[in-house]
């Protein structure tokens, strides 16, 4: 079984733009176990993927609005016991945020990222134990596609499947 740890917390756009790198990983590594560290607000999306095994709420925009309030911590510590109660083969922060290499940084793990010159926040590279490119210029999927494929060992493939599932619809 190979354990996955994906940090992409938000936005709604982001989020979704993650999907075909969640469906290519599914395809690419067999015996996948695939957790995904998304706003608390935006977990269903997540849920709809049928290679999410868990998604672990997060509820930063939360959190820094009361930073000094006691339910804060008590969410935190709850969330940093979670994703650090077992390793992962990977943690791959598809986000490219300081606060989100932050947030891999809790779990265990080989940690992933883009390099400084494709992160959005160039000091978020200093967290990831293996850097990999993924040209600024590409469209949000493709990026996300190859950063995850290269953290993992995989081409990525030609077609693009976002993975959601509903009861009457395949997306």
């Amino acid at each position: 079984m190979t354990r996955v740890l994906l940090i992409k917390t938000s936005s709604l756009g982001d989020v979704i733009h993650c999907l075909p790198a969640v469906s290519d990983m599914a395809g690419a590594v067999p015996d996948l176990t695939l957790d995904w560290v998304i706003e608390d607000s935006l977990g269903d999306i997540a849920r709809l993927h049928p290679a999410v095994t868990r998604a672990i709420p997060v509820r930063l925009r939360h959190w820094r609005r009361h930073l000094l309030e006691g339910q804060t911590w008590e969410e935190f510590g709850v969330f940093r016991a979670r994703i650090g109660a077992a390793p992962y083969d990977r943690v791959i922060d598809a986000q490219g945020l300081i606060r989100s290499a932050m947030l891999a940084r809790l779990a265990r793990g080989l940690h992933c990222g883009y390099d400084r010159h494709s992160v959005r926040e160039p000091p978020a590279s200093l967290f990831y134990d293996r850097k990999y490119p993924a040209g600024v210029t590409l469209h949000a999927v493709e990026r996300m596609r190859r950063l995850v494929a290269q953290s993992m060992g995989y081409q990525v493939p030609p077609e693009l499947d976002y993975g959601v599932r509903t009861a009457t619809a395949r997306l």
